[in-house]
């Protein structure tokens, strides 16, 4: 490996210094001191400087081994970012122009024994302008990002993180680094560049197979001949095979029964059951050189979309099963961890997808404008049943396509589906990210004359290149063109819908930050909400970090900046509007931490009506519209310290949202919406039986701890994997019901309690907005904090009702049992999991304790 220290220069020579390998510059010229946290205010600009110079990375290192005997040694590196000349000794091996291939230069003929490689960046900012202008017979747009993201422009000629020329999320930090492992590859006779398997099950057999399939680099002349051995002892399995190996690049595919008397435990995703894999060792011996043992854990999984006629529903379903179970998708959307790929560390990874499990989450999408992820991210998915819907790099854009241009995607597309084709948790590719939708909503105003030439480079590009690639290189799992899309109807239009987003066919993105959002009847009754949400500001302590006291305004220079969605900041207010009064304090930086809060209130409440709202609409037909199988909230995790879609905050601290989620993503959970003066309340279950259970209604006036009128019906059918209407009373009634109640002065709660200790969240309905609410006081909040074995006790108490209580330890690292909840006892207790040491001390010194009524 020549992973460690190289040297690193700027284009004239006036910045030297060290820099980790995989690594990128900003992230050492920081190391070293040489400038401030890239973070920190208004940095991202005041750096452009970085990214507009042309970088070289160098060092020296010495042959481990003799060169005279091995026949073939390699320079591989895992990934380049991204325009760059590479020599060595002086000698130019290659350029490289895809920070998502895999380079490997044939270096048997100028290694020495003392060596120097260097690598030459180009600036991807000037890189990508220049191609543009070449593209000279027509433009590709969008030319520029929108002036609020203060981006660079021309990300689409470039095959780099889309995101890294900003977003409406994100910053604008183009990197230059070898951002991937490096390494020498010697070898005699052959050398296995890669190893995959997927299962299939053969249902005429009722039995598992496998195809484990790989990929060779054969050095000599002849073909070679020899045994693979393929064994998974815990299934009684183990199968040889006589092979021959071709000279040059080959494949070979074994297909291994798996023995019929040992009973294979399926792959589930999280919440169906367990992730059970088997340790498989594949080993080739061959006539010629040395033996190749893999060890790897396989799963056995199977995945189809199905897409058919619904009765009495115009167009085609859109959802999964997996092992031959409809599974309904409860998620999120994954952006890159950080702008500089090198500070994502396993653990950053493994506390993010931990997190998304732990709120019921069971899928989430690689969004196409950031980077295909590391193993590692793909591994804990496996181990935590996270589905994955696998976008390919391309999104909201128009793109080329020269020749030049798709034989690099081609080579990129076809080294990731390689890589990555083996994760159980991949159960979709998809080509791009809105790309259909923008031709067909005509984002970018091409005149009607044009459209033909866009429509054939889409088709080109996404189904010619890349679906014939995906559909040769993996049998084992559905592909769609884009997202949104209308699945089989698009590809009967021609790849390109009418309308992308039509709720009859595939999946939808939704967004709309004007209007009231706890009206459900906005939402679409679609087959599969893929993007939806509102946003919010993270966490005073997060924000801490990387500003100063001038910038703690909601409207200040650095908070306008922070915000890259065009009035991001106003809708936010806006939407907060509707439902609650806005913070009036005197003092600004209680003004600004209060709208803080209620931004994050706001957000985590809208994204609960509109989830809910998906996951009540599965087992319904409305007006032709229904049978929701998927709600994948937009967005998961955070890029940087900045207002967002998120639910977690740069670092991995939980936002009310996701706080909200673990109960809105419960695997049984009672959804209550009004209707024409009608309280409708829906049992929703992803279990795989049905339950009978206790309905418990409870309504409380806003004003006393004592309820004032509790209901309980008694065997109510939860059916499995469904939503039922299970309770019904008009708002009137109820009013009437529960003496004294008004509208504004009472609250519903309302839980799902069986026998056998299964138990629903409690959820809330609001019979009006908070603003309106009558007797609402202020609370006295109190709580005290004990330490039993590695877990922190919270023990609340509060004096009257008190909605939307926060518990916010500033920047210990860890999450709460529960937060942002109606607190309607007089005591609760949370339980806080720390995920670094602290101590009783030190969470009473940073506890903040807040709700609804506290803002003034």
């Amino acid at each position: 490996s020549l992973r460690g220290i190289w040297g690193l220069s700027n284009g004239n020579g006036s910045v030297v210094l060290r820099g980790e390998v995989p690594g990128c510059v900003h992230t050492a010229l920081y190391r070293r001191g040489l400038i401030q946290d890239p973070y920190y205010r208004f940095n991202d600009v005041r750096y452009r400087w970085i990214s507009l110079d042309n970088w070289t990375y160098s060092r020296t290192f010495r042959t481990p081994f003799d060169i005279r005997k091995w026949q073939k040694v390699n320079l591989v590196f895992e990934g380049v970012d991204t325009v760059a000349q590479i020599l060595i000794n002086n000698i130019t091996l290659g350029r490289t122009d895809n920070m998502f291939n895999r380079y490997s230069f044939d270096i048997s003929s100028v290694l020495q024994e003392v060596n120097v490689v260097a690598v030459h960046f180009s600036s991807a900012v000037s890189y990508a302008a220049e191609q543009s202008r070449c593209h000279s017979a027509y433009s590709i747009p969008p030319a520029c990002p929108p002036p609020v993201q203060k981006g660079e422009c021309h990300a689409n000629f470039i095959r780099k993180e889309q995101c890294s020329f900003s977003w409406d999320w994100g910053p604008s930090f183009p990197t230059q680094g070898i951002w991937k492992d490096v390494r020498l590859e010697a070898y005699n006779h052959y050398n296995l560049l890669y190893f995959s398997w997927t299962p299939f099950f053969v249902k005429t057999a009722q039995q598992w197979s496998l195809e484990v399939e790989s990929v060779f680099d054969v050095v000599t002349s002849k073909p070679i001949a020899g045994r693979a051995t393929v064994s998974i002892p815990k299934l009684q399995t183990q199968q040889t095979f006589s092979v021959k190996l071709q000279p040059g690049e080959g494949s070979i595919v074994l297909l291994v029964n798996i023995n019929k008397s040992s009973t294979v435990e399926a792959w589930w995703p999280n919440g169906h059951g367990k992730q059970t894999g088997y340790n498989m060792t594949t080993t080739f011996v061959m006539e010629e050189g040395s033996q190749i043992e893999k060890f790897s854990k396989v799963y056995f999984r199977t995945v189809e979309l199905v897409q058919e006629p619904i009765p009495g529903s115009p167009g085609l379903s859109f959802y999964f099963r997996i092992n031959g179970q409809p599974i309904f998708f409860k998620g999120s959307n994954w952006i890159p961890a950080d702008s500089f790929q090198d500070r994502v560390t396993y653990d950053t990874l493994w506390q993010l997808l931990k997190s998304a499990a732990d709120v019921n989450m069971n899928a989430l999408r690689v969004w196409g404008g950031g980077v295909y992820e590391q193993d590692e991210f793909y591994d804990i998915c496996d181990e935590m049943g996270i589905m994955i819907w696998q976008d390919f790099m391309f999104a909201c854009a128009l793109y080329p396509a020269d020749q030049n241009y798709l034989e690099s995607v081609r080579g990129e597309v076809s080294h990731q589906v390689r890589r990555l084709k083996s994760h159980p948790s991949i159960i979709l590719w998809s080509g791009n990210n809105e790309n259909e939708a923008a031709i067909a909503s005509n984002w970018f105003s091409i005149p009607s004359a044009d459209r033909e030439i866009y429509i054939k480079d889409y088709v080109l590009l996404y189904v010619k290149n890349i679906r014939e690639i995906v559909l040769a290189e993996d049998k084992s799992r559905p592909f769609i063109t884009s997202s949104p899309t209308n699945g089989l109807e698009s590809a009967k239009e021609g790849w390109v819908s009418q309308d992308p987003n039509d709720a009859h066919y595939g999946d939808t993105h939704f967004y709309d930050y004007s209007s009231d959002c706890w009206n459900w009847t906005l939402y679409p009754r679609t087959r599969f909400a893929s993007e939806y949400g509102f946003q919010s500001w993270p966490s005073f302590s997060t924000i801490q970090k990387v500003s100063t006291t001038e910038d703690w305004s909601y409207t200040s220079n650095f908070s306008l900046h922070r915000q890259h969605h065009e009035n991001g900041n106003d809708q936010m207010l806006q939407q907060i509007g509707y439902h609650f009064r806005l913070p009036q304090s005197a003092d600004p930086i209680k003004k600004f931490k209060d709208t803080i809060y209620l931004t994050q209130v706001m957000q985590a409440q809208c994204v609960k009506t509109e989830t809910e709202f998906y996951r009540v609409s599965q087992s319904e037909i409305i007006r032709g519209e229904g049978h929701t199988m998927g709600a994948l909230y937009w967005q998961l995790n955070d890029i940087w310290q900045a207002p967002s879609w998120a639910s977690l905050e740069y670092g991995g601290k939980w936002k009310l949202l996701h706080y909200f989620a673990q109960n809105f993503f419960a695997p049984v959970l009672p959804v209550a919406y009004e209707d024409k003066g009608l309280l409708h309340i829906y049992g929703v279950s992803d279990l795989h039986r049905d339950h009978q259970l206790t309905l418990r209604v409870v309504v409380h006036t806003w004003s006393s701890l004592e309820s004032v009128c509790t209901l309980a019906k008694d065997r109510v059918t939860v059916q499995a994997q469904s939503a039922v209407p299970i309770y019904k009373e008009s708002i009137s009634d109820l009013l009437d019901r529960c003496r004294n109640c008004t509208r504004e002065s009472c609250v519903v709660t309302f839980s799902l309690v069986g026998e056998d200790g299964l138990q629903s969240p409690t959820n809330h309905h609001f019979l009006s907005s908070l603003k309106d609410a009558v007797g609402l006081e202020k609370t006295q909040l109190s709580a005290s904090v004990s330490q039993r074995d590695g877990i922190y006790l919270f023990v609340l108490q509060t004096t009257a009702i008190a909605p939307f209580v926060s518990l916010d330890v500033g920047s210990i690292k860890g999450r709460f049992s529960d937060n942002g909840f109606l607190m309607t006892e007089k005591k609760k207790v949370v339980v806080f999991y720390p995920w670094e040491p602290t101590s009783v001390e030190e969470l009473e010194k940073s506890l903040t304790l807040t709700s609804l009524m506290d803002v003034v």
